[in-house]
């Protein structure tokens, strides 16, 4: 078997002077997720004349109320980013959060570096959020914005792929993906000869629970990371979440570091159970390296190259190494293709029409359904929860319940250390929320709480009967998943793949569907 897996861009940092010929200084912006040191921004870097900025700003930290953990592993991360390229020889105007004279906003902080050092260009690479690339070009003279080579598919790619297509789908993307860069692949054919092996990947564990589970590495916090710690406990005394428990790495070394650990420890096992969830289990198989890769501390290549090799040595089966490459080349770079492709107006979607407020125990966890309670406590602890928790316990929740789209998405972005707009707005909106109308997923993730029973121990521990939708006992999940059926039946039937379901709801009497309903509007007024 002959596979070329995917080549890593190399750094084309020019060293050097000027030979004596004086230049103009290039100013180069470096964002708070732009932390790579392969960045097309260092393209032809002159250290004795350009500088880099940076910036901690209060206006990022507070525009959603963000968890202490989400705030302190960018702000620890930027640090030691700092100090890395200073160690190469780069000048680096850093602005630290606890400066006195820190104006608290991005632009005002640019704006105050470009009076300083007057330069000829302020160059940056795209940013990973639409607002901040329309402030950008509306605000700052001589801009010259880059493409982001850390993805695997421009902006420009995707646009291409996108044209002429009534209906996007991730599985083309990820197959045109495979064929372009050569990863899992047999001259022309996929390894093992199917695309993808997502049946194989929806194992729950028995009674007795996950086994062979060795725990994740950890990255004690360093002295720089301590100190970021300390400031945001001062600074943001009452935003949520804890930081006992941060243990996140923040520098390239443990990102691949975390990397190396997951394809040795758990890869073999991530495929069967990566959907599965279990009581005071955080982390499982699952590689915890999404927040290194979205900071740019990790390249997706070394984590592709990684997997594949790990399966030619036969350390892994395909059904997980394909798995967790399809995460990476399939859904990490479709999912940014689609933000840029519908952005600005994506964000204002709301195809279900749902205006819930979003519950107040979403920021506590204090509830007694317990799948929910776990989930959110989770996430409150370690600003972590695996995508099935995302999607088919919290999203599957907001989603039943009507929850406003765009509030489901400002709590995303939030609580989790690895939320950066352009992956976390589709996927919210889109693939959870279903507010697009289709266009990230064929269909609503739409379930009862026999999902929840089928995939986890939750509700052993739960007062609530998933098997019931009326009554003292009945699960709230499966009492709203009947609700949003009937509320939504007339859009729903235009959705193919909704068939099945739709013909469940039929069959239930008139006198049930109107109990489940009274049901369902006395939760909906309990989280008003």
């Amino acid at each position: 078997m002959t596979t070329t897996g995917l080549a890593h861009v190399p750094n084309n940092l020019r060293r050097g002077g000027s030979h004596g010929i004086p230049m103009s200084v290039n100013l180069v912006v470096m964002l708070g997720d732009q932390l790579d040191l392969s960045s097309a921004a260092l393209d032809g870097f002159d250290p004795n004349h350009d500088v880099v900025w940076m910036a901690e700003v209060d206006s990022e930290a507070v525009a959603v109320w963000n968890h202490k953990a989400r705030i302190t592993i960018f702000l620890a991360a930027m640090r030691h980013f700092r100090d890395a390229l200073q160690a190469r020889g780069f000048t680096v105007d850093y602005r630290q959060l606890d400066d006195k004279a820190n104006q608290g906003s991005l632009l005002a902080e640019l704006k105050a570096a470009i009076k300083k050092h007057k330069p000829a260009k302020v160059i940056l690479v795209e940013p990973g959020e639409y607002r901040l690339l329309d402030e950008f070009r509306q605000s700052i003279p001589k801009l010259e914005i880059r493409p982001d080579r850390h993805f695997l598919a421009s902006v420009d790619d995707f646009r291409e792929h996108a044209k002429g297509r009534k209906q996007l789908r991730m599985e083309y993307f990820y197959r045109e993906m495979r064929r372009r860069y050569k990863i899992l692949m047999e001259k022309d054919k996929p390894t093992g000869g199917d695309w993808n092996y997502d049946s194989e990947n929806r194992g729950s564990f028995p009674k007795s629970g996950p086994s062979l589970l060795p725990a994740p590495i950890e990255f004690e916090p360093d002295k720089i990371t301590q100190e970021v710690m300390a400031l945001v406990e001062k600074r943001f005394p009452k935003h949520p979440g804890k930081l006992e428990h941060f243990k996140w790495p923040v520098t390239h070394a443990d990102a691949k570091l975390a990397l190396d650990d997951f394809i040795t420890n758990r890869l073999k096992h991530f495929g069967t159970y990566q959907d599965a969830m279990w009581t005071g289990e955080p982390w499982l198989y699952h590689a915890r390296i999404a927040s290194s890769l979205n900071l740019k501390l990790l390249d997706p290549r070394e984590a592709c190259n990684a997997a594949q090799e790990a399966y030619e040595r036969g350390d892994a089966p395909l059904a997980a190494v394909e798995g967790f490459i399809r995460q990476i080349l399939g859904w990490r770079e479709y999912v940014r293709g689609i933000y840029w492709l519908y952005m600005p107006d994506y964000i204002d979607k709301n195809a279900l029409e749902a205006t819930q407020p979003l519950p107040s125990f979403y920021w506590t966890g204090d509830t007694e359904m317990t799948c929910l309670s776990q989930t959110i406590g989770q996430t409150l602890d370690y600003g972590y929860a695996h995508h099935i928790q995302r999607l088919m316990v919290t999203g599957l929740f907001t989603l039943l319940l009507g929850v406003d789209p765009k509030r489901v998405h400002e709590w995303y972005l939030a609580v989790y250390v690895d939320a950066v707009e352009w992956v976390e707005l589709p996927n919210v909106l889109g693939m959870s929320q279903f507010a697009d109308g289709g266009i990230m997923a064929s269909k609503p993730y739409a379930a009862t709480g026999k999902y929840i029973q089928r995939m986890s121990n939750y509700c052993q521990h739960c007062q609530y009967d998933p098997a019931e939708s009326v009554g003292d006992k009945a699960c709230p999940f499966t009492t709203l998943y009947w609700d949003f059926l009937m509320r939504h039946e007339t859009k729903l039937t235009k959705v193919g793949r909704m068939d099945m379901q739709l013909r469940n709801l039929v069959r239930i009497e008139p006198a049930k569907k109107a109990a489940i309903t009274k049901q369902a509007n006395e939760i909906k007024e309990r989280y008003q």
